[in-house]
């Protein structure tokens, strides 16, 4: 009799010395459907996702694909499963071209098991045009792209296979409103073929658009398993959490330090061709939001405005003076230290492999240094003071940041940038691919921080947030700045109308 379950987890418990990530975990998807996988970071989802995909073996309980018990040895086991995984933390390889990374192991060969090379090209070509990417050459370095892109690829690389069982990580956390309905028609297609979906996010909305079912973990044990039209979204919150969250967003409530001066402010600056004639200002205890479409100058602006892009016209004020930023550190120097926090922060936020205190205390090493020999002490009762505030396990002091969930990782970038004493925050898409309570938790503390007199500019590719947590949002369209919005004229309608119309 064949089973009705595509995807079937007993029980299972995974260990990581003293860490139980999975603790006696149930979880069971019936064939044919997209169901959703929920939890807070470190609940034991990417553990799920790594337990089907071959990468790692339970130490308790049991796995079934398709009515019948499997153990994975790796991946290879995974694929002649049926199982296939599109990973948010990305299998690319970054110097190979998008023709390699999307058939790799399954390229044609020829004589001596050499690689045709020409009909690599051509195959590839026809998956693009078929995954509707035909902007991309099947000859491009995957370095050479930008995120959201690679996360198709990404995608795509898995559908190829033709998997019974699709696992997306995350697939959307990177992905700008155009390129979610991409993955839409996608799941589509393909759920129309009888494909089963395991799909994890933390935005409740992609969940209902493409969920039939959901599963909510809590601290490495599933705590309910429902139909999506039968729960809602407060239920799920406080499933996830553990508690009820009164307010997904925090007040918007008055600075306590106002300045005639800006903190910091852009004129008619250029960059690359690629941000043109650009005016901002950002005022003293103001969170300000930047809305755009994808690849609209919004990346190139924030790195301006931190040094790590050149100027190529124009001036950056800061309190009210002229300042030149060719380079990190200058933006450090500069009267008012700038924190950054970027969209991918495996590479460009955090030294994976150094533990989470060395990252945290690394941008100001030199204020813990005397006659060149660094203050232990000291240091070691700062960083624990900055982890304690984003509420970071202790553990972060010594242990790798790769060993820490992505929402952890997060929370230790902006550690990082609390002990730098900063008063302006570059915040660039901070909750992408996070839980929703550390949502809210960045949510308050940036307000808090704005109140007391700091300045935040906050990009997101979620225009709710954007919306309900800023004082006013710049719209930026081409490489300039379009629209501001505040007050009453405020709405998620009114930024996306003008995103898209300008």
């Amino acid at each position: 009799m064949t089973s009705e379950w595509a995807i079937d987890l007993s029980n299972v418990t995974k260990r990581f010395g003293a860490t139980v990530a999975l603790d006696k975990a149930s979880f069971r998807v019936r064939r044919g459907v997209v169901h959703a996988l929920l939890g807070e970071n470190g609940a034991g989802k990417s553990t799920t996702v790594k337990l089907l995909s071959g990468l790692m073996r339970p130490d308790a309980g049991s796995i079934s694909v398709m009515g019948q018990e499997v153990v994975l040895h790796g991946p290879k086991d995974a694929h002649r499963a049926g199982v296939q995984t599109a990973f948010q933390e990305m299998t690319l390889v970054r110097d190979l071209t998008v023709a390699q990374n999307l058939l790799m192991s399954c390229e044609p060969t020829g004589w001596l098991g050499r690689i045709k090379r020409r009909e690599s090209q051509r195959m590839a070509a026809e998956w693009l045009e078929r995954l509707e990417l035909n902007d991309v050459r099947p000859g491009a370095y995957i370095r050479d792209l930008a995120l959201p892109v690679r996360q198709k690829i990404e995608i795509a690389k898995a559908i190829v296979r033709g998997p019974q069982v699709l696992l997306l990580d995350e697939p959307t956390s990177a992905l700008s409103g155009r390129d979610v309905a991409w993955l839409s028609r996608r799941i589509d297609e393909m759920k129309a073929n009888g494909v089963t979906f395991v799909f994890i996010s933390h935005r409740m909305q992609e969940v209902r658009e493409f969920c039939d079912s959901l599963t909510v973990y809590r601290n490495g044990k599933d705590v309910g398993a429902f139909d999506t039209a039968d729960i809602s979204d407060d239920e799920v919150i406080r499933l996830v959490i553990g508690r009820s969250l009164e307010a997904k967003y925090p007040p918007k409530v008055p600075a306590l330090v106002r300045s005639a001066i800006p903190a910091i402010e852009a004129r008619g600056i250029r960059v690359d061709s690629v941000v043109r004639d650009f005016n901002l200002t950002l005022k003293v205890g103001e969170v300000r939001g930047i809305a755009a479409l994808q690849g609209m100058g919004q990346r190139e602006l924030f790195e301006a405005l931190f040094g790590a892009e050149f100027i190529d016209e124009g001036q950056i004020l800061i309190d009210g003076k002229p300042v030149t930023l060719t380079s990190t550190a200058d933006s450090l120097k500069a009267g008012v230290a700038t924190a950054f926090l970027p969209e991918d922060r495996k590479t460009e936020g955090l030294f994976l492999r150094l533990p989470g205190g060395e990252n945290v205390s690394l941008p100001v090493i030199k204020r813990f240094s005397r006659f060149g020999l660094i203050d232990r002490k000291r240091e070691q009762a700062a960083i624990k003071r900055a982890l304690a505030q984003m509420e970071v396990n202790p553990r972060a002091v010594y242990k790798p940041c790769l060993s820490f969930s992505g929402g952890n990782q997060q929370k230790i970038a902006m550690a990082k940038w609390l002990l730098t004493q900063s008063r302006v925050w570059l915040m660039f898409d901070p909750t992408r691919g996070i839980d929703v309570g550390t949502k809210h938790q960045i949510f308050v503390l940036m307000r808090a921080f704005a109140a007391a007199g700091g300045s935040v500019l906050f990009y997101s590719t979620d225009v709710p947030e954007l919306v309900n947590v800023c004082d006013c949002v710049s719209v930026i369209y081409r490489g300039r700045n379009v629209a501001e919005l505040e007050g009453d004229a405020l709405t998620e309608e009114e930024v996306m109308r003008k995103m898209l119309s300008s």
